[in-house]
């Protein structure tokens, strides 16, 4: 049985964030999908100079499906439901860009971010592809109302889940499932294999290295080319809430988007049902892990 639990709503009505919750918890387990919302609110459309489908290059589709069977493991599965153009929640809530607003920004708004500078604050101002967003300025009191709807209940929620486990079990691994442009996964070097799929740990930082090997054992078993930390190492859910040695261990998991979808149509092909299943294997692994397996790696950082 999988309980569904919808949470907040947006500026202009329908929730924001879906928790996908087993019946059980057996498993200190978490899988979150924060980057694969498919709800774009009006007020986005309405001020965008971009259509849906330009909007949409900045998502990670359908990668919430590809870990929807997490609960009947019996781990959670928290997932964004809002695009990521709108809000993206694997920022810092001041990562606040000045170039995108009329009035003035709180002391406290980080403007000087490598994100920001980027233009992928947590209201991003240009789209994957590199495209403005906006073809006005927006005010900060739009900002507010995003973070309040979008950004905040869904960290409260992934606090939520990773004080349970931790009630649970003593423990929490959490793994940010996202998904890369396949000309992230171009071989380093020529002659070398595409990169299906790259896993962060933060040099070992955010996650103990037994969960890690275990999850690099399992795909490259599956016959995935797997690497670590490079060219995606880890954001700021893994910065920002990996501590292994009180606990808490977050290991990102980025998914080469040639393997599963059209990126021009971002549409899903036949490799969706392939892969889905080699995340539900991994899903089993991960989850077959005893919480003491996890104390006895911690201890042994």
């Amino acid at each position: 049985m999988i309980d569904t639990t919808k949470t907040q709503q947006q500026p202009t009505g329908g929730a924001t964030i879906e928790v996908l919750a087993p019946h059980a918890a057996t498993s200190p387990i978490i899988f979150a999908s924060p980057h694969s919302g498919r709800d774009y609110p009006q007020d986005l459309l309405r001020n965008s100079q971009l259509d849906r489908h330009a909007l949409r290059q900045s998502e990670d589709s359908y990668v919430d499906l590809l870990f929807d069977d997490a609960p009947k493991y019996g781990a959670p599965l928290l997932r964004a439901l809002f695009p990521r153009a709108y809000v993206d929640v694997n920022r810092a809530r001041e990562e606040l860009d000045p170039r995108m607003f009329a009035d003035e920004l709180p002391r406290d708004a980080d403007s000087r971010s490598s994100r920001v500078i980027a233009g992928l604050g947590v209201i991003p101002r240009i789209v994957a592809d590199g495209h403005d967003i906006y073809s006005r300025k927006l005010f900060y009191t739009d900002a507010q109302r995003r973070l309040a709807a979008c950004y905040d209940p869904y960290h409260a929620a992934l606090s939520t889940l990773i004080d349970d486990a931790r009630a649970q079990f003593g423990c929490a691994v959490l793994i940010d499932c996202h998904s890369m442009p396949s000309a992230g996964g171009a071989p380093f070097r020529a002659g070398e294999p595409q990169i299906d799929l790259v896993l962060g740990d933060r040099f070992g930082s955010s996650c103990a290295p037994s969960i890690t090997d275990l999850a690099e054992g399992t795909l490259g078993a599956l016959g995935y080319e797997v690497t670590r930390n490079a060219p995606y190492a880890g954001g700021y859910v893994a910065a920002s809430y990996g501590r292994p040695k009180s606990g808490v261990h977050v290991l990102q998991i980025e998914i080469n988007r040639a393997l599963y979808l059209d990126e021009k149509r971002i549409a899903r092909t036949s490799g969706f049902e392939e892969l889905r299943h080699a995340m539900r294997t991994l899903i089993g692994r991960l989850t077959d892990l005893r919480a003491d397996d996890l104390w006895y790696a911690q201890a042994a950082e």
